[in-house]
């Protein structure tokens, strides 16, 4: 009995795939996987930026916040015996009431300065009488201060003072001189026993970041 040759083309080849198939797509795995690792890559850098910058402004609430605090508890300046608010050197410096529960407010000390850009809060011990005050704003933070690093990454602080008739201004002569018109106008038989006007009656503190894109600026009043 004699076989029939089939013809070529209607012999069932083999299933697979050829080297060039493969190539080609591994190639695309390989470009798909560089997108979505790129895509991931953006994600996660997206929210760390985000946590950072939530962060720093955390940070800086806080900071602007505990400044409130002492410019709004200032002394005057004849309680102080010198300017309550004043910019001494690469300080801010504020002489401030420090009330306890159940006991009379005492006057405390406070600079604000940067250290290793860094800015710290330094506060003396509550002082019991206008000769300590004069010891502590005449002298430097010792280990009887508390020393609280607030901000780091600092480039900058800068301080500006408003006194009434100049405005703004970096000078501590402006603020002595409106002191002592102040004094002088109490001389006045006039105007009584009125108390002495406060020389300085606004702050604005701006301070300069490596995480800022410009400078973070607030003003306070000062014993508002």
């Amino acid at each position: 009995m004699s076989r029939v040759r089939r013809s070529p083309l209607l012999r069932k080849t083999a299933g697979g795939f050829t080297l060039i198939e493969l190539l080609v797509a591994i190639a695309i795995l390989a470009v798909i996987a560089v997108l979505s690792w790129r895509g991931l890559d953006q994600i996660i850098r997206g929210r760390q930026t985000i946590t950072n910058a939530m962060e720093d402004e955390r940070v800086f609430a806080q900071f602007f916040d505990q400044m409130r605090i002492d410019v709004r508890n200032a002394a005057s300046d004849d309680e102080a015996g010198e300017p309550a608010v004043a910019v001494n050197g690469n300080a801010l410096q504020i002489v401030r009431y420090m009330r306890a529960p159940g006991a009379a407010p005492r006057l405390v000390v406070v600079r604000y300065r940067i250290t290793e850009g860094r800015i710290l809060r330094y506060a003396s011990p509550p002082l019991a009488n206008i000769g300590e005050v004069r010891r502590a704003l005449g002298g430097s933070e010792n280990e009887n201060w508390n020393a609280v690093p607030l901000i780091g990454g600092i480039g900058a602080i800068t301080a500006r003072l408003y006194v009434p008739k100049v405005g703004w201004t970096t000078q501590m002569k402006d603020v002595q001189s409106a002191i002592t018109e102040n004094d002088n106008n109490l001389k006045v038989p006039q105007l009584g026993n009125a108390p002495l006007p406060r020389s300085v009656t606004g702050l604005e503190v701006s301070i300069g970041a490596n995480s800022l894109a410009r400078p973070v600026t607030r003003v306070f009043l000062v014993g508002e």
